[in-house]
């Protein structure tokens, strides 16, 4: 039988798992945190966006090739994944007109997390919490994942699903980026999206706090992205759907 490591229990790690047992594969999920899946958690305010309500390749941003990451959005068919979520996992979805996004109908992102996780456990996943891996290395017959413990589990595939910088505390902390790196891949700079803007300009820090419908465009060099939602004055700067959706062109544009 084939032998699957996924490191990080995180939407993507877990489906990750899911799709390995599902073909047969001896799979073993590794987190580093007590639970997996922490920032599904914090997802959507809590809600977690589980699926966007259309396909629309133009909504993602990416420094790799428009064509691959056409193949990718399409590669499982948004009908396929709802059905997934509904009526595999049982968890009903609801779409938010405004957002054009998909949520669950309890509200609750932990029915996700949750979901994912049992129903990894129920196609055969095992699972390793609280396990930090500290090493992939490629060996004559497949891969050697070491831990921070000493243990060394060997493998005929490792999927690195470790997320990348934004929430630390929840996993995402870089590690797997640098294990990446040090197999030879080659990474894209990273940088902040979906994020607040902040700016040392007080002159509307009395409107901190007050919110509003707009619709914002953002402009550079490199790419110019419009966003109609809301839009949050705040201590420090600017927030609110609308600002997130745009961060990533300031932000680029500010890297240089």
């Amino acid at each position: 039988m084939r032998r699957v490591i996924v490191i990080g229990a995180g939407a993507a790690g877990s489906m990750a798992a899911i799709f390995a047992a599902s073909g047969g594969a001896d799979t073993l999920l590794i987190e580093r945190t007590r639970d997996g899946g922490r920032k599904i958690l914090i997802s959507g305010g809590g809600r977690c966006n589980v699926l966007p309500s259309r396909v629309d390749e133009s909504r993602f941003v990416t420094d790799s090739s428009p064509n691959l990451l056409k193949k990718i959005v399409r590669a499982w068919p948004l009908a396929e994944q709802r059905a997934f979520f509904e009526d595999t996992l049982g968890i009903p979805l609801e779409e938010e007109v405004e957002s054009l996004k998909l949520f669950p109908a309890s509200h609750k992102a932990r029915d996700v997390r949750d979901g994912l996780l049992e129903y990894a456990r129920k196609v055969g996943v095992r699972m390793r919490m609280e396990s930090r891996v500290v090493d992939v290395a490629p060996v004559e017959a497949g891969w050697e994942v070491t831990l921070d413990d000493g243990t060394v589990l060997k493998a005929d595939a490792v999927i690195i699903a470790t997320g990348g910088l934004s929430v630390p505390n929840t996993g995402s902390d870089g590690a797997g980026l640098n294990m990446l790196k040090a197999l030879g891949h080659t990474l894209h700079s990273t940088y902040a999206a979906l994020t607040p803007l902040t700016t040392t300009d007080a002159a509307f820090n009395e409107l901190s706090g007050i919110s509003l419908t707009v619709s914002l465009t953002a402009r550079s060099a490199l790419s110019q992205v419009t966003w109609r939602g809301g839009f949050l004055f705040t201590h420090h700067g600017y927030s609110g759907p609308s600002v997130l959706n745009v961060s990533h062109v300031p932000v680029r544009a500010r890297a240089g």
